[in-house]
């Protein structure tokens, strides 16, 4: 792995630690799906101890930094100190639960507001995607960088879809055909940091999401920018939480985007 910041080396212990028992419970994952309880409560167990893993592990290297995490067993209530960890222990539970072999450990670090670091780290596939605040984007020991295609009907685009829950499916189906319309392939993977990661890997040329949390992207969103991508909002500006929606281009098809996801109304 080429010589980054301690941080990154923090980043990389942390998330291999932790992934021995991923991959241990995965291994269970089979032999629950037959079972009349399934393995829901099974894969909540397994969020919540890789969650504790992981920031025992950055408590430990980086006592003081303050914590975001998705199951919110180390989310500082008082900020402490500058740097914030944003932790998502398990992204793709569903892919996890259903014993398909497409999720990741995604832990972003800020600096007073400021993405500064992201890892992303699939166990089954032994991928660790990480970047640091200009010094760009690796995959494992190489340097990774956005594809270069620029012809939208050859670029691969990827997306998450609605939530089960999500009230307003209509509008992202019309996404969803405008933007098949015109890319040469919408793949739903079920992962939003491996999505980012792959953009940045030059695996697909798009991804656009809408209502995520922070933990899903924050890891992705700088390996993104640091592979030469680009991240807005569905209009080409900058993005934010607030309006929550992310396009993360390869910076060549980023106005064909915009052009199609804004003139959904």
């Amino acid at each position: 792995m080429p010589l980054l910041s301690p941080e990154i080396n923090v980043l990389e212990k942390a998330c291999v630690k932790a992934s021995k028992f991923i991959i241990r419970d995965f291994g269970e994952i089979e032999k629950l799906q037959v079972s009349k309880k399934g393995p829901g409560d099974f894969v909540t167990k397994t969020d919540k101890k890789v969650e504790e893993i992981l920031i025992e592990e950055l408590e430990r290297a980086r006592p003081g930094y303050n914590f975001l995490a998705e199951e919110g067993g180390g989310t500082t209530k008082e900020k402490k100190s500058e740097f914030t960890w944003i932790i998502d222990p398990i992204d793709g539970t569903t892919n996890f639960m259903h014993g398909i072999p497409h999720f990741a450990i995604s832990i972003g670090l800020e600096k007073s507001g400021e993405l500064i670091a992201g890892i992303i780290f699939d166990p089954i596939k032994n991928e660790m995607f990480y970047a640091e605040k200009g010094r760009g984007a690796y995959l494992n020991n190489s340097r990774i960088r956005v594809s270069s295609r620029n012809i939208i009907g050859e670029s691969v685009a990827l997306t998450g879809g609605p939530a089960f829950a999500e009230t307003n499916k209509q509008k992202f189906y019309e996404e969803y055909i405008a933007m098949s319309n015109q890319f040469h392939q919408v793949r739903k993977l079920g992962s939003a940091a491996l999505d980012l990661a792959y953009v940045a890997a030059g695996r697909a040329e798009i991804f656009w999401h809408k209502n995520l949390k922070y933990w899903d992207i924050a890891a992705g969103i700088i390996i993104v920018k640091e592979a030469g991508g680009t991240i807005s909002d569905f209009k080409g500006k900058l993005f934010n939480l607030k309006n929550n929606e992310l396009l993360a281009t390869n910076s060549r098809l980023d106005l064909d985007t915009v052009k199609i996801l804004s003139s959904i109304k």
